[in-house]
């Protein structure tokens, strides 16, 4: 009786392992399917057509140098930041300096982001076009909004005051 119940916890667990391989391999692969054409969800959820998405693919191209630059940018000034910040209790001037700076920099990409989807809008029909701006403007300034939202009226308290 025991060895038969070893048996099957065995024979279980080793399905176990096979279903987890297989379902990890395929969600890779799909991954990798779904990073080979990224710009597909547009067609499907804006309902372009092919000279539509043809430009939009050709915007998408030619602003991906640019927010790479960016990012590059962001990301050795947040270095700069950290490095100023060291792990001393204070914001220094230095620091604060960086931080101005970052933020800077940040409000720049936004800007050059949002100046992007509107491109990108208008090289949709009208009102598929609306509706991608609003999403990506809710993407692109959405999470600032809900910070400051958060740290705004509280119930009824009010940040930064006592």
């Amino acid at each position: 009786m025991n060895r038969s119940l070893v048996i099957l916890l065995g024979v279980l667990a080793l399905g176990a392992a096979i279903f987890a391989g297989s379902y990890f391999v395929s969600q890779r692969a799909c991954a990798i399917t779904r990073s080979a054409d990224d710009l597909s969800w547009l067609h499907d959820e804006f309902h372009l057509n092919g000279a539509e998405m043809a430009r939009v693919r050709q915007l998408h191209e030619g602003y991906m140098p640019q927010c790479a630059k960016m990012c590059v940018l962001i990301a050795a000034k947040n270095a700069e930041v950290q490095a100023a910040l060291g792990s001393g209790t204070n914001v220094t001037a230095e620091a604060q300096q960086k931080l101005t700076e970052l933020g800077g920099l940040r409000a720049q990409c936004q800007a050059q982001m949002l100046r992007h989807f509107i491109e990108v809008s208008q090289a949709m029909p009208p009102e598929e076009g609306r509706r991608y701006l609003a999403e990506m403007k809710k993407l692109t300034l959405g999470s600032h909004e809900e910070i400051e939202q958060s740290m705004s009226d509280h119930n009824g308290h009010e940040h930064g005051t006592n």
